[in-house]
């Protein structure tokens, strides 16, 4: 079939070369409409309960994570030139398009009494020009006496204020929101400027829009910096200047293609998927550097251009098919789980991954028969003293002391396991945020003076119409406020209970010490003031329904982590939340962004394991169809399981926590990994056949020849994930050190265990006539047929000795 497959492309190599730039033309104008994601990450199905129930509160009372936070700590802004600028500030976010709603201490209204309307009413506590110092601390004074506000909008304690920027829903999740969150920086910006004090950001739509602005940067820092350091690998090797543009050229359509599949499948450019593109860079290196180094071998071979051309093809076709299928199967099995942000991630990798194949396996060999035939130059790289003697100590190790192998195998396998067992599922709502980066910062000042900013919602439903103007209910409810705000990761609540416990203080002419639930005998007098307030301004729209059966208590929680927010709302909250409600007709929901996020991390992680798994089986399945021999299987599965427990080991000794971005690794690192093993046993199964099923002679043949592709493309690999190590998000760092450390341990295991493995357990069928799929794959470097015709004073390729040849 490929010999078939070669002819075809050598034929037809120029109208395959105009579709492929063709399809390329179309992609481009794909890629050019991508935009970026600001939805905040879809973790949890859409028809999952817990999602169908906050969309229908949304729905109800309103959104819950579209409020950015201004605070300042700074005694300063009650001077009153300050306070009249930070009034100003206030206008200025009022007017920036997007704001539904600013509220802010220069915003504070408070409730009055109206004995002529039987009403209450509400005025603004600061006139629209506040004449004097002495009149604003007189102001002040009677802010102070409102405790609707204390712990609201002011922290009674060190006198920290924070001002509320209700952003619009269409806006908040549209690329507008830059714009917006740019308006706020700029006006704060010179707000700060002019009194000398700073303020502080925070919020959900705030936070979310600054990664995704950084998301965009990063990409592309990441694709010239993979194409660089890998390009520049690839010239050390083959000393080529066109052989590393032309690649790089071909490489860059992958990456068109990738961005164009984006926007085909209505998918936008998120944390995961901005990883791709130099995801490709790295991959497609690879299939280059195997590609043409056949291809001068072949050449230096047969002195005939086109029969090493149709050569390459024919014999790398299958392999690389393979070992670009396992990468790929690494992604597409995310597929199988039910979350958006996993499924777009893998396949869009996959689909591109099989891409590359193609245009890899079209490309290179077309391109490079329109330029000049290769020199002597281009193998040098070959003939690197020190990779020949790290062979062959790796050779005699094998031989001599596999006892000692399989005794480190195992204390590193046991010293995995450990590690293991202090492996957490544990992250954060803003989790790729720097803790020294002034996001990082502003978030600690919010959890330090305001409890946080993360929305938790909780509906209480009384189950009957005007239930929640029953006076015992609301006793209940207060119980259960009183109980929240005790808990130091939660900010006081905010309810209908507020409201009226400040209509009673307002009944009572503003006494703070009426501000207090009325009593039964109060009751009619204070609920028939309230019924006589408009709906129209708003108090109540946003915390009861219309017709008073349910009502809503408003928070913010530290971003504490999933495991702590986890066992704060499932094992604090909901208990006392029953036992206060028990024996009443109330029932309760613990809802909100947050509470959704905590289940959305369990579903992440099991999805991940489930696709890990399933990898796993794919895999096993295709090294089942390479060899037909269980024993093999389990013999090639062994070393990169090893390399994924170590690594695993690692994360749990250094306290790095399972979360997506490093749940990842292992679907991704055990695909490329496995590579390794099947190019071994691909030159370990020629080696039988040619040295008559001789174990020793072949597992040494393999381990000098094999094993230089193996340390190339490793160091290549290596290079290309560990710039990722330079973001500037926790959990792409963690990816980037993760899939390095992982692929460099796959390399050892690879070297060293599956050949000690080979030589213990392999009892091969003597049988030259039996046909196996892996007979059809060409190692790589080199065949047991390379080193005929090629010139050794030249190109020396393996030396036992450790000295030239």
């Amino acid at each position: 079939m490929w010999d078939k497959i070669a002819a075809f492309i050598i034929r037809f190599r120029l109208p395959l070369i105009a579709l492929i730039l063709l399809i390329t033309l179309v992609m481009g104008y794909f890629a050019s409409k991508v935009e970026m994601s600001y939805d905040l990450a879809r973790t949890v199905p859409p028809n999952d309960p817990e999602n169908i129930f906050l969309q229908q509160f949304k729905k109800q009372f309103g959104e819950d994570a579209n409020v950015i936070g201004v605070a300042i700590k700074d005694s300063s802004v009650y001077s009153l030139q300050n306070f009249n600028r930070f009034r100003e500030l206030n206008k200025a976010f009022k007017n920036i398009p997007g704001v539904n709603n600013v509220f802010s201490l220069p915003e504070v209204q408070i409730i009055r009494k109206d004995t002529a309307h039987t009403r209450f009413r509400v005025d603004a506590l600061f006139p629209k020009a506040v004449g004097s110092q002495h009149e604003l601390d007189s102001l002040m004074v009677i802010l102070r006496t409102q405790k609707f506000y204390l712990g609201q909008l002011v922290n009674e304690k060190n006198g920290a204020t924070v001002m509320l920027v209700f952003v619009k829903k269409e806006i908040m999740n549209s690329e507008k929101r830059v714009q917006l969150t740019e308006s706020l920086i700029k006006a704060g910006d010179n707000f700060s400027k002019s009194t000398g004090i700073q303020l502080h950001y925070a919020g959900l739509p705030f936070i979310r829009t600054i990664m995704a602005t950084q998301v965009r940067k990063e990409l592309q820092i990441f694709l010239y910096l993979s194409a660089l350091v890998t390009g520049l690998i690839m010239f050390l090797f083959f000393r080529s200047v066109r052989a590393v543009l032309f690649s790089m050229l071909i490489i860059g359509i992958v990456v068109v293609w990738v961005m164009g599949t984006l926007t085909l499948f209505g998918f936008k450019i998120t944390l995961l998927s901005g990883l791709i593109p130099p995801v490709i860079v790295t991959i497609g290196i690879t299939n280059a550097i195997y590609l043409l180094n056949k291809y001068h071998l072949e050449y230096f071979k047969r002195k005939n251009k086109p029969e090493a051309i149709a050569n390459v093809v024919k014999k790398m076709g299958l392999a690389m098919f393979l070992t670009n299928l396992t990468v790929a199967i690494g992604f597409l099995t995310l597929l199988s789980t039910d979350i958006l942000l996993l499924r777009e991630f893998g396949i869009v990798a996959g689909i591109n991954i099989l891409a590359l194949f193609v245009v890899s396996l079209v490309m290179i060999p077309a391109v490079f028969s329109w330029l000049p035939e290769p020199q002597p130059k281009h193998l040098r790289h070959l003939n690197f003293k020190i990779m020949g003697r790290f062979l062959y100590l790796v050779d005699i190790v094998v031989h001599r002391h596999r006892a000692v192998i399989y005794l480190v195998a195992l204390v590193l396998a046991v010293f995995s396991a450990l590690g293991m067992m202090r492996l957490q599922s544990i992250t954060f709502m803003v989790d790729e945020v720097p803790e020294n980066s002034r996001v990082g910062k502003d978030m600690k000042f919010f959890e330090a003076n305001f409890s946080g900013i993360m929305p938790l919602e909780i509906e209480v439903n009384t189950g009957k119409r005007r239930g929640v103007l029953n006076l015992d209910n609301l006793r209940k409810v207060e119980a259960f406020e009183t109980f929240l705000d005790s808990l130091p990761e939660v900010s006081r609540p905010l309810s209908v209970i507020s409201l009226v416990k400040a209509s009673k203080q307002a009944f009572y002419g503003n006494d703070p010490s009426k501000y207090e639930l009325p009593t039964k005998p109060e009751s009619p007098y204070i609920l028939r003031y309230m019924k006589g307030q408009s709906e129209s301004t708003g108090l109540l729209k946003s915390f009861v329904d219309s017709t008073y059966t349910k009502m809503r208590i408003s928070m913010q929680i530290a971003d504490i982590g999933s495991e702590k927010m986890d066992s704060l709302v499932n094992l604090i909250i909901q208990p006392r939340m029953n036992k206060i409600f028990a024996g009443t007709s109330i029932t309760t929901n613990v809802t909100g962004t947050t509470k959704l996020f905590i289940k959305g991390n369990k579903f992440l992680i099991a999805s991940l394991r489930e696709s890990l798994l399933l990898a796993f089986i794919l895999i096993t399945f295709s090294m089942a169809f390479l060899f037909a021999n269980v024993r093999m299987i389990i013999i090639s599965l062994v070393p990169n399981l090893l390399a994924l427990m170590i690594t695993a080991g690692l994360m749990g000794y250094f306290g790095i926590h399972l979360k997506t971005s490093t749940a990842l690794i292992f679907s991704i690192t055990f695909g490329i990994s496995v590579d390794n093993s099947i190019r071994f046993l691909a030159k370990y199964r020629q080696e039988q056949l040619v040295n008559n099923f001789f174990v020793p002679l072949s597992v040494s043949e393999s381990i000098l020849e094999t094993g230089k592709s193996i340390i190339y493309t490793s160091i290549v690999l290596f290079a290309g994930f560990i710039i990722f190590a330079f973001s500037s998000f926790g959990g792409t760092i963690a990816l980037g050190e993760l899939t390095s450390t992982t692929l460099v341990i796959s390399m050892f295991t690879n070297l060293i265990l599956l050949p000690a493995l080979i030589m213990t357990f392999d009892k091969p069928k003597k049988s030259k006539d039996e046909k196996l799929l892996i007979d059809e794959i060409d190692p790589g470097f080199y065949g047991e047929q390379d080193d005929v015709d090629i010139d050794l004073s030249k190109i020396r390729i393996h030396d036992r000795s450790g000295s030239a040849e």
